[in-house]
């Protein structure tokens, strides 16, 4: 069977994996030449090798998705974030900072003295019960998200309890889920700045899994790829290719109209491929539109575009050269470089920053992520530099006083820089040249629509049986047989796990009723 892949993002380039590796012919077509989507790394300043969106490694590498496509055999290699976390004490105290092992005694002696005997004890518990509760939210990742595949991923746990948890502490706000353990608004702080990388604020109902996320890194913590973070997009094309698949960069697709029992897919070179099947890998509404030129019913397309969310955008980066890592009084450099610097001692800021990009502000003061690879990979900067990428949420897509991004990007890049300086002094001092990534840079560079990295809001009614939309959920599209979806618009949403690009292969494979297709049960 011929397979059309559209967009080389982790997700497609997953499922073109596993289908090529079947024996079915598969082609990835991108518009960009650039391959990997969100996931590649490219030279932005002399000897830097720059990520354009992710950087640390977090759900794939609990999804065994590496090791069933032997991605190691292509050149992919993974150092683990140990410690994974820091957490800066506040500027102008001489409190210890809080610094998150792998292990996990290690990590309770941390918060011990910096924020007391009972949360220690009590983040000894967390990880103790959010521990087993995650693992079983990877579980529920690793299909489509059908409501027996749901009741088989969460069925036993905490059976103890009545099962209470499955209708109260998963449903719960993040910020509900601190609060009913931690007196310290430090850690309370770090933990929410943590949970609120997947995008919504801790303070939606729901969001207390994506707090949970923390106590699976005492298992497996998060990973830097060596190279940058395409380099699992760089060992993906080498496997398809080594089993045959073709890759087409540079070349869009431009339309998908229904031809007999399959797909034409018109491209912008010109030509016009046919499909028995076609997976598309690209934003929700991308796809919509290139349903539209190829005559899908308008009335439905406009119907599902009303009801998807992008929300208002999440945030921008600032990608720095720099002559030195941070350094964060009281703390060693390898205890704060390795992993993922959480630059917020006080919930309230997260809330200001989230009301103001609802209201289309900028944040009164912006929070920011830090990550510093070079400290783990010195292979991606020149000898004697380093390299940080500085994440900062929330900045929304549209500014409300009407100014653009171009005129705003330069001096948010100063704002952001000088929060890190705040926490490590002398910081913006060593920064040498700098690459900042306004939300509508990411729109425009990657395809990432309104800004927002996770394609639509990650929000609850946005997950699960509902992501993107109810009749949308199984990755399929209704009136279209043989067109499948993937990618971060659906299930399980965006991050890299690959998880997406897995089950979707599976479900092609099993429609095609090709039995030796085989996935290890999970």
């Amino acid at each position: 069977m011929t397979v059309v892949i559209i967009g080389s993002g982790h997700n497609a380039l997953v499922a073109a994996c596993y289908l090529a590796r079947e024996g079915h012919a598969v082609e990835v077509l991108e518009r960009d030449t650039v391959l990997g989507g969100a996931v590649s790394t490219v030279e932005r300043f002399p000897g830097h090798q720059v990520d354009r969106g992710s950087s640390a490694h977090i759900m794939i590498r609990h999804t065994g998705i590496i090791e069933e496509l032997e991605l190691e055999r292509f050149g992919l290699r993974y150092i683990d974030c140990d410690p994974w976390a820091f957490a800066p004490a506040p500027p102008g105290t001489d409190v210890p900072p809080i610094v998150f092992h792998r292990d996990v005694e290690r990590t309770c002696e941390s918060i011990a003295a910096a924020c007391g005997a009972r949360d220690a004890a009590a983040y000894r518990k967390f990880v103790q019960v959010w521990g087993p509760r995650t693992a079983r939210v990877m579980r529920s990742f690793a299909g489509t998200p059908t409501p027996g595949r749901l009741l088989r991923s969460f069925w036993g746990l905490d059976a103890q309890g009545g099962g209470s948890v499955l209708s109260r502490e998963f449903l719960q706000s993040g910020d509900a889920l601190l609060d009913s353990y931690f007196d310290s608004e430090r850690l309370k702080a770090a933990l929410a700045w943590w949970g609120a990388q997947s995008g919504p604020p801790m303070s939606e109902p729901g969001s207390a899994p994506m707090v949970g996320f923390a106590a699976l890194m005492h298992t497996l913590p998060p990973g830097r790829a060596v190279g940058g973070s395409g380099a699992l997009a760089s060992a993906l094309v080498a496997r398809l290719r080594a089993d045959g698949g073709v890759v087409s960069p540079g070349d869009a697709a431009t339309s998908l109209t229904r031809s007999g029992k399959g797909w034409r897919v018109g491209t912008a070179s010109g030509r016009e491929l046919y499909a028995d099947t076609v997976i598309a890998g690209s934003h929700i509404l991308t796809t919509l539109d290139l349903l539209a030129q190829g005559g899908f019913d308008a009335d439905t397309l406009e119907d599902w575009r009303r009801r998807i969310r992008v929300g208002p955008g999440i945030g921008m980066v600032v990608r720095a050269a720099t002559t030195a890592l941070p350094e964060y009084p009281g703390a060693k450099v390898s205890e704060s470089a390795t992993g993922l610097q959480l630059l917020v001692t006080d919930r309230a800021r997260l809330r200001r920053a989230h009301g103001a990009a609802l209201a289309g502000d900028l944040p009164p003061r912006p929070v920011v992520l830090a990550m510093s690879f070079t400290a783990l990979d010195p292979s991606i900067a020149p000898p004697g530099e380093h390299q940080l990428s500085l994440w900062a949420q929330w900045h929304p897509y549209r500014l409300a006083d009407g100014s653009s991004w171009t005129e705003r990007a330069e001096h948010e890049g100063d704002r952001i820089i000088a929060e890190v300086d705040a926490h490590a002094p002398g910081f913006a001092g060593t920064v040498r040249d700098r690459f900042v990534q306004t939300p509508a840079d990411l729109e425009r560079e990657m395809g990432l629509l309104g800004g927002n990295v996770m394609h639509i809001e990650m929000s609850l009614d946005q997950m699960f049986l509902w992501r993107p939309l109810p009749e949308l959920s199984n990755h399929r599209v209704p009136g279209a047989p043989g067109l499948y979806l993937t990618g971060a618009s659906t299930h399980p949403g965006g991050g890299v796990s690959g998880a997406s690009g897995r089950s979707v292969a599976h479900l092609v494979h099993r429609d095609l009723r090709r039995p030796r297709f085989k996935f290890p049960r999970r």
